[in-house]
């Protein structure tokens, strides 16, 4: 089903061209659009019910709590399957204009929900920790609350009144459209000009260009993709720093010394776990800085350039259907015990969890999203290679995280915070290059899985922290009051990289520097920096595992099915991996050398 790279192949096809085992199972949520129409008429007719709760609360005593807490929760895990099925509906085809408008109507209904349940929190907090302690020790349905209540208290002074409240949660539909906007600049109304030979460039299609073996194929297809950022890049800019205020503003508003402390305030992380991922990030750059000069030298050129990053340097790359692939992630993963491999397979192969292929209209990347009632969905373009089954494996790691959770968990802990998101991706990427490691001896496939899991390493221990630095930056000057253009965005992600690159890589300043541009992720408040912990804590994780310690694996699968019921430092620490010190990424950091030292043995004298 994939394209060939490098080749005048026939274009992306369109969505009807593809057979629907390789669809997602939209009909699992809604049977049709008009059911989805109708479930959001329904929503919204709970919404003034809810409303109507506002005062009660007191006065209802611990069952009534119970009851007005659960009502929330099962109307916001209706909004969330609204909200599910239309971000996917789009994703997989922006050309789509009416899934395009369930996009902006499920927004809207999450802001009224927000808005309609804003009273909630404030009134809670004004009867008290002692009365609401004494109500949860007496009553079983309210005790399963005990964490969040914990929790609510403990950012008590950081909540406004309930009409505060009611106003932020009708901001938020405003502000919640900036990335979507940003999709449509991107996805939809950006135009590219084609690579060398006539290569058609597309958010579907770059990803494979950038490891075509014609280095002419990809420095005009790196080139095309910046070129068409950059043409766009004021009105890109203006949306993104219009995002950042609103990071500033909430922060403001609930009373935080800045958008830093209220975005990790909110999972109980302590700012020194940031400062220190940045600070381990910055001294372990010379190891970076020696992978770019193997790299270099693998590929026999006098200087490397960035299109050079993805460069192939195995002479004969596999080729991974996508059935063998999810035949090579059940066996990697077959540690973790059948319980897990089975729901996998099944998941994938038969219940139609993944969006497979790339088609016209689809969105660049690839992600994972599900909620309390629906299937944990993955869209993304496979193309039969080795990166293409690392996306699928890691994907995979954020829908088994989530089936485990919401499976697990009642509805008020069945999503699962940031912080632990980005570990059970990279954690499944690590279990399948050591299973590949172990049962491919070929010398030409060794290198390739350490070209998969260098892309893998570049991008969330290299990309996603240079992108934190960028973030923290960005986001202290508009605190400060200062003026922030495409421009000054430019400058500082050219000088970041030029550091990352440390001499080893010609840098084209204004492409480089135009970075940002290209990542939806920066619209997630401080959430960039948890690619890096989560690739960390991974690695902390499957070691134990892969040795066959006793006992690590069922650690693995009850961190998996904790959801939010603690918070994610203490629920690592539980797990074995102690986020408070840098140990972990330090440990990353000697397993990114390891693979240096490896790939240059077998590069040395090809």
């Amino acid at each position: 089903m994939a394209e060939k790279a490098g080749k005048k192949a026939a274009k992306l096809p369109t969505r009807d061209q593809i057979d629907k085992r390789y669809k997602w199972n939209a009909e699992s949520m809604y049977a049709t659009r008009d059911d989805w129409r109708k479930e959001l008429e329904a929503v919204k007719k709970e919404l003034p019910k809810i409303a109507k709760l506002a005062g009660t609360l007191k006065k209802s005593g611990a069952k009534g709590l119970a009851k007005a807490l659960n009502k929330v929760a099962d109307t916001g895990d209706r909004v969330s399957r609204l909200y599910v099925y239309a971000g996917m509906a789009q994703a997989v085809d922006t050309l789509d204009s009416e899934a395009q408008g369930f996009t902006g109507q499920a927004a809207g209904a999450a802001a009224q929900f927000s808005a309609a349940s804003a009273f909630m929190e404030p009134e809670i907090l004004s009867i008290g920790k002692k009365t609401i302690d004494g109500w949860t020790a007496k009553d079983k349905d309210l005790a399963v609350y005990k964490h969040y209540f914990d929790n609510l208290f403990r950012k008590q002074k950081h909540v406004r009144s309930a009409e505060v409240e009611e106003v932020l949660g009708l901001a938020g539909e405003v502000f919640s459209m900036l990335p979507n906007t940003r999709d449509m600049f991107a996805e939809a109304d950006m135009k590219f000009a084609p690579a060398k030979g006539g290569v058609e460039v597309a958010q579907g299609t770059i990803d494979k260009l950038m490891i075509d073996p014609d280095r002419e194929v990809r420095r005009t297809a790196w080139q095309s993709y910046c070129d068409s950022h950059i043409a766009l890049e004021d009105g890109l800019a203006s949306n993104l720093v219009t995002a950042l205020k609103g990071d500033v503003f909430y922060a403001r508003v609930h009373q935080f010394k800045g958008s830093l402390e209220a975005s990790l305030f909110e999972n109980n992380v302590p700012r020194s776990v940031y400062e220190s991922t940045i600070e381990t990030f910055k001294k372990n750059l010379p190891v970076w800085h020696r992978y770019w000069k193997v790299r270099r030298q693998a590929l026999k050129v006098d200087k490397l350039e960035h299109w050079d990053i993805w460069a192939p340097i195995s002479k004969n790359p596999p080729v991974i259907p996508f059935d063998k692939a999810v035949d090579n992630i059940c066996n990697a993963l077959a540690p973790l015990g059948e319980k897990y491999v089975s729901r996998l397979r099944k998941g994938v192969l038969e219940d139609r969890w993944v969006d497979v292929y790339g088609t016209v209209g689809k969105t660049s990347g690839a992600f994972s999203t599900g909620c309390k009632g629906s299937f944990p969905f993955v869209k993304m373009q496979f193309t039969d290679d080795l990166s293409s089954q690392s996306t699928l494996v890691h994907e995979l790691g954020h829908s088994m995280h989530t089936w485990f959770s919401t499976e697990n968990q009642p509805s008020v802990y069945s999503d699962y915070s940031m912080f632990l998101a980005e570990t059970m991706s990279n954690f499944n990427q690590a279990m399948l290059r050591a299973y590949l490691f172990d049962h491919e001896k070929d010398p030409e496939y060794q290198i390739a899985i350490i070209e998969e899991a260098m892309d893998n390493l570049h991008r969330y221990f290299f990309i996603m922290p240079t992108l934190a630095r960028f973030e923290l930056e960005m986001h202290e000057r508009l605190e400060a009051g200062k003026s922030v253009t495409a421009a000054d965005m430019n400058e500082l992600m050219a000088d970041l990289f030029e550091e990352g690159y440390g001499g080893q890589m010609e840098i084209d300043r204004h492409r480089e520097g135009d970075t940002w541009a290209q990542f939806t992720h920066l619209y997630m408040n401080y959430y960039v920096y948890q690619y890096t912990t989560g690739i960390s804590a991974a690695h902390a994780l499957s070691a134990p595992i892969l040795a066959g310690e006793k006992g690590a694996a069922e650690r693995y699968i009850r961190l998996l099915s904790t959801g939010s019921s603690i918070y994610p430092i203490d629920a690592l620490k539980k797990a074995g991996v102690d986020m408070r010190t840098p140990a972990a990424m330090e440990k990353t950091f000697e397993v990114l050398s390891g693979l240096v030292d490896r790939l240059d043995k077998l590069t040395k004298n090809r």
